[in-house]
């Protein structure tokens, strides 16, 4: 009999699971599932062990049936989710998050947003043979020890264990995605893009990973034509893309200039404008004033 998932539980893992406080954390599948922890940054790398357990990941427009015990890399700009299939019983293993700067010195300044474990083009899926599983799944359970010690060095240790996994999975197959069926593709486009959008906010520190800001951009990030992601968002929500970022960053331009006390040109670039100028011509086509004359008004 064929098995189904249960979209009751799905599990979006971008909003659950993040350094609290640091620059790593290692928790079960489980506490994802219970949703222990939480953040907003965007600059969290994650690394999944599945043990055992049947589950399917959307990640971006492309689905996986993880059926065995599996490697997944994952990175918050790439919205994903997953969820057990039904009658398989819960799934178990190990979700490692962690930031870029963390994991540096030990990779000798390999950039990560460039590695094929985690550029949106890549394959986050690979799969584990017995003798794979045994040696990795001893890393992932000495990490998830070491993480709750005092040891004073305890970041070396995680952070030379952590190279030791992605080291060895450079070296596996990936897996390859199946065609999921989707009762409205055009439905699942505009929520990845939707999705995508407002994780970038809010922007809280003038100088972060940069903004998308055009619907190319998104659209790269989420692997389909720019045609197809610009006709799916105008057929579900009846607005053009450029309509939906344009009022999303005006939003956000709103609340830095009420609310902080960063210059108008701190802003703009804060926002990925490359001058001030062309943020105040934005700001004014989109409001009707400009920046500092919403600012005095508040």
């Amino acid at each position: 009999m064929a098995t189904t998932p249960s979209s009751s539980a799905r599990t979006d893992i971008y909003p659950s699971v993040s350094p609290a406080g640091g620059e790593i954390t290692v928790i079960t599948m489980q506490e994802a599932e219970c949703g222990m922890g939480h953040y907003d940054r965007r600059d969290v790398f994650k690394c999944m062990l599945v043990v055992s357990g049947v589950i399917e990941l959307h990640y971006a427009t492309r689905s996986y049936l993880i059926d065995r015990p599996a490697l997944v890399f994952t990175n918050r700009l790439v919205p994903f989710s997953w969820e057990p299939v039904e009658g398989t019983g819960a799934p178990e293993g190990f979700i490692v998050a962690y930031t870029e700067p963390f994991l540096h010195s030990a990779m000798r300044g390999v950039s990560l947003k460039e590695s094929v474990l985690y550029r949106v083009d890549g394959n986050p899926v690979y799969f584990l043979n017995d003798e794979q599983l045994r040696y990795l799944n001893e890393v992932f359970i000495r990490m998830r020890q070491d993480f709750h010690t005092d040891y004073a060095h305890k970041d070396d240790l995680l952070r030379n264990q952590l190279s030791i996994i992605i080291h060895e999975a450079t070296r596996l197959e990936p897996a390859s995605p199946y065609q999921a069926v989707a009762t409205n593709a055009a439905e699942r486009v505009t929520n990845l893009f939707l999705t995508l959008l407002e994780i970038q906010f809010p922007v809280t520190k003038q100088y972060h990973e940069p903004l998308l800001k055009n619907a190319q951009e998104f659209a790269d990030r989420l692997a389909v034509h720019v045609n197809s992601l610009n006709r799916s968002v105008k057929e579900v929500t009846g607005k053009p893309t450029t309509a939906h970022i344009a009022e999303r960053i005006t939003s956000e331009a709103k609340v830095l200039l009420q609310h902080q006390d960063w210059s108008v040109s701190e802003i703009a670039d804060s926002l990925g404008f490359e001058y001030p100028t062309y943020f105040h011509r934005f700001f004014k086509k989109h409001t009707g004033t400009t920046p500092l004359a919403f600012r005095h008004a508040e």
